[in-house]
């Protein structure tokens, strides 16, 4: 089976794009038949969070328990499958990816979002350039050169930190959404949002 889109990270980033690229079914002809897979190895920065000025959920809300019910409604979209592991190596080029994680298993894809972070880039085979973050608090820290719209490649987005983002989870959420409107936008050849509105309004 070959993926549509595959989003390599399940934090706030990595989860956004994943429910903005799903939710456009229903939406644009072209993604009536398409699966999204989000590979996730569990290394969230949102499990340490604590939050308390993010306006979208109970003050001190723990980041474990947001990062959970995030995942939740990810994993509802009938068009989403999820893999838990580390991908390890990227090979081919847009249109045809494919992901190996380190368990040997490997997934097609037409197109990748990676969020992996900020600590760290060590998957083998596709040609990007690390970068100092530019906005991290503290040293040691990378990103991967972008273009304006966040691409790293033909077909290869980033969003969150390794975007360049500040580590803010309302960032990277926003960051999430906007690789996959660019993403979505690139193939339908115009700006594309996805609104869902109440009926009668």
């Amino acid at each position: 089976m070959k993926y549509f889109a595959i989003v390599i990270g399940g934090g706030p980033a990595g989860l956004s794009a994943a429910a903005t690229l799903a939710s456009a079914k229903g939406h644009l002809a072209f993604m009536e038949d398409k699966k999204i897979l989000v590979i996730d190895e569990g290394k969230s920065d949102l499990n340490r969070a604590l939050l308390r000025n993010f306006p979208a959920v109970d003050i001190d809300a723990k980041g474990p328990e947001v990062l959970k019910v995030m995942r939740e409604r990810v994993q509802s979209f009938d068009n989403v499958d999820w893999v838990d592991g580390k991908v390890v190596e990227i090979y081919g080029e847009d249109g045809n990816f494919k992901v190996k994680t380190e368990d040997g298993k490997v997934f097609e894809g037409e197109k990748l979002i990676l969020a992996t972070g900020f600590h760290r880039f060590d998957i083998k085979g596709l040609d990007v350039e690390v970068l100092p973050h530019a906005k991290a608090p503290r040293p040691g820290k990378i990103m991967l050169r972008v273009d304006e719209r966040k691409r790293i490649a033909p077909g290869v987005y980033a969003a969150g930190l390794v975007a360049g983002e500040q580590t803010m989870v309302a960032i990277a959420m926003g960051s999430g959404t906007e690789a996959a409107l660019n993403l979505l936008s690139d193939i339908a050849g115009k700006t594309v949002i996805i609104h869902d509105v109440l009926k009668n309004s």
